[in-house]
């Protein structure tokens, strides 16, 4: 099977420089659909869908591979080497930025910029480390997507989405969710919200923008600081926005954002 049926990967805009856009848990690449056509000009835009999500070939899934960050990891750079020929620009929601982070380390000459949207490198508070979880808060969300795994799409979907002025984006996300296979969500849900990338964060050395809404319940404030502290010479830029997804619910002011941060490098 070809990596673009693997993934699902599409291509788009008229740019020299090539921009990956990597989704989150539940989600597909049509979270992008919003934020993607801003940059059609400068860049070639690809979007794709992890395996086991949208409409990647599921024969593909492996629970041994993607039972790690590291096996999505090596999709990625798979992916890169396949549509690009220089040094991309990573974009990664949530999950998918330390996705983006952890392929980054193995293969830095691949990544010209990484930038996160709604990151976490760890979920679950400790010691003085807030993730915005307790260990129990974790173990309980896991028991429920078990028992009841779209009961909990519909639930949390509009609260994750947040965006309450637009209520048909939590309709969307729940749509999402409940489209994706439960077994599948479920192992995804457990690598997800257990990983803990907090150790590579020091280590990268490529150009980072951590970009947050300024109230969202998955990744809280202090994550974005933390982050700021940790990853050498990034940038912290808040989005005066309620939920985990701006480049759905606030995409002009993420693209703004993104395009400050992108312009002064030298790609």
């Amino acid at each position: 099977m070809s990596l673009t049926q693997r993934n699902n990967i599409n291509i788009s805009g008229r740019g020299k420089r090539t921009m990956i856009l990597a989704h989150g848990f539940g989600c597909d690449q049509s979270m992008w659909r919003l934020l993607a056509p801003a940059f059609h000009d400068d860049y070639r835009t690809v979007v794709f869908d992890h395996v086991g999500s949208g409409a990647s070939d599921l024969s593909a899934y492996d629970v041994d591979k993607y039972g790690s960050l590291h096996g999505y990891a090596a999709d990625l750079l798979e992916i890169i080497r396949e549509v690009a020929d220089a040094p991309v620009v990573f974009v990664g929601h949530s999950v998918s930025a330390m996705i983006g982070l952890i392929a980054s380390l193995q293969a830095p000459e691949l990544f010209a910029a990484l930038i996160m949207v709604g990151p976490s490198p760890c979920y679950v508070n400790d010691g003085d480390y807030v993730g915005g979880f307790s260990r129990e808060d974790i173990d309980d969300l896991l028991r429920t997507l078990e028992s009841n795994y779209l009961g909990w799409s519909s639930t949390m979907a509009p609260v994750i989405m947040g965006a309450p002025q637009h209520p048909e984006l939590g309709i969307e996300l729940t749509n999402s969710l409940c489209r994706t296979d439960p077994e599948i969500a479920r192992h995804f849900a457990r690598v997800t919200f257990l990983s803990d990338s907090r150790s590579d964060l020091p280590h990268t050395r490529t150009p980072t923008l951590i970009l947050q809404c300024s109230d969202d319940i998955i990744a809280p404030r202090e994550v974005g600081e933390y982050l700021r502290r940790t990853i050498p010479g990034s940038t912290l830029q808040i989005i005066d926005n309620i939920g985990h997804c701006p480049h759905l619910s606030a995409p002009e002011a993420s693209a703004l954002a993104m395009n400050e941060f992108l312009g002064p490098l030298s790609l």
